[in-house]
């Protein structure tokens, strides 16, 4: 491990910890007092360059340990986090009038969600500190995600999530062997439960907005959009914000790039929220350094958030970046989901498709041009929750098993 962390700073206060401390959040702000871990930025340099990295025959997120807080996992757990396409879709771009579009494909981490990177960050710094059990509250991606990779080394995990939370993402948790504790309540209330259970039982935290590594590893998707452009920076990169935790990721890590000197422009950040979840794009809007608490009501589980608990981080990525905040409904959520399948064949779910509707949505204010390049990180597979991914396609077609019947078919065919 090449350590590289000199110590972690308050979010709120600017207070700083040392490089040992092994709390969550600031002794002096409590809960609300997220912390940045920051790097000796010099000594990462020499092993952070272009020519080492090109070298580097990893393809997962650990060919950027320099700059990540823990060292990997002694206990490999055989699922490779990191290394995701980043794909041109020519049809999509045509339809839409996007010549510059890319599309970041999160969604084929193992577990189906970028959520892998933190995860596979937080069991590193948890195997280190010799856990045998993590808890995280989550409504379905965070929580398999971890459920996942502890699975692969024998670690207990407790889920808490709220019994909102979609059918196929529970099942997945239940695959994983998790210990699932559905809250009779929304995600914020399972959060503070969580909270609650791992400081009386001493259990390790994978909560987002709370364990300041997980943003780390989220971070790691930015690296990796660079590395795979040449480090040439797009105009935008597009991500959708539920707690802010991956929008205050992808921040740090064009920070931490900066820093290493392998980034000489930075791209504008856009950040995208669902209509009805929407506590970050109202905070932007009023020029608040923090979020105010929202009742949330949006088919895009995965960023239905009340009360986000990182905040501070993401509406400072989108100010340091000189980007945007945009919400758009659900309903152009589900249509622009449909346009990916249809036109470039990928299968997000709502969360991650509110990304490329947000690009629409900055077009039309006159917030970002169509010539302009813009990398939508696409953060979640469609499987995470199908029945409200796939609502408003075309319904099935019945036809008859009588092969003197297919002008049926051929009728469909042609059918408006």
């Amino acid at each position: 491990m090449i350590d590289c962390v000199i110590g972690f700073r308050c979010v709120l206060c600017d207070k700083e910890q040392p490089s040992d401390f092994t709390g969550y959040t600031c002794p002096h702000c409590g809960v609300t007092g997220i912390l940045d871990i920051q790097y000796d930025y010099e000594r990462a340099r020499r092993s952070f360059r272009r020519a080492s990295l090109a070298a580097d025959q990893r393809r997962d997120l650990w060919r950027y340990e320099a700059l990540l807080p823990a060292p990997p996992p002694m206990i490999w757990p055989g699922l490779p986090v990191g290394g995701t396409p980043l794909i041109s879709p020519v049809r999509l771009r045509d339809r839409l009038g996007l010549p510059g579009l890319q599309l970041k494909m999160d969604g084929l981490l193992p577990t189906g969600s970028l959520k892998d990177r933190a995860s596979m960050v937080a069991l590193a710094q948890a195997l280190q500190r010799g856990a045998a059990t993590i808890a995280g509250a989550s409504t379905g991606n965070a929580a398999s995600s971890i459920a996942g990779l502890a699975a692969a080394v024998g670690l207990q995990v407790v889920i808490f999530v709220p019994e909102s939370a979609p059918a196929p993402k529970l099942a997945q948790l239940r695959t994983y062997g998790a210990h699932v504790m559905a809250v009779r309540g929304t995600y914020d209330q399972a959060f503070d439960l969580c909270l609650s259970a791992t400081d009386r039982f001493g259990w390790y935290s994978r909560n987002t907005g709370y364990n300041p590594v997980l943003s780390e590893g989220k971070k790691t998707v930015v690296f990796e959009i660079l590395e795979q452009r040449r480090w040439r920076a797009p105009d935008w990169i597009a991500v959708s914000v539920g707690d802010g935790c991956i929008l205050g990721g992808i921040g740090k890590g064009l920070r931490d790039l900066m820093g290493v000197g392998l980034l000489d422009r930075m791209p504008r950040i856009l950040a995208v929220q669902s209509s009805g979840s929407a506590a970050i794009y109202n905070a932007f809007k009023a020029g608040l350094g923090s979020a105010s608490p929202v009742e949330p009501d949006t088919v895009a589980d995965s960023i239905s958030v009340g009360q986000p608990r990182d905040s501070v981080k993401a509406l400072r990525a989108v100010r340091e970046s000189g980007g945007a905040v945009v919400s758009v409904p659900d309903e152009e959520i589900l249509e622009t989901g449909h346009r990916l399948g249809s036109l470039a064949g990928v299968f997000s779910e709502p969360a991650a498709s509110a990304a490329l509707a947000g690009v629409l949505e900055a077009r039309r204010q006159g917030l970002m041009q169509g010539s302009e390049e813009v990398v939508v990180v696409i953060t979640g597979l469609g499987l995470k929750d199908p029945l409200r991914t796939a609502q408003g396609t075309p319904e099935l077609v019945s036809v008859s098993p009588d092969p003197a019947e297919l002008d049926a078919v051929r009728q469909a065919l042609s059918a408006p």
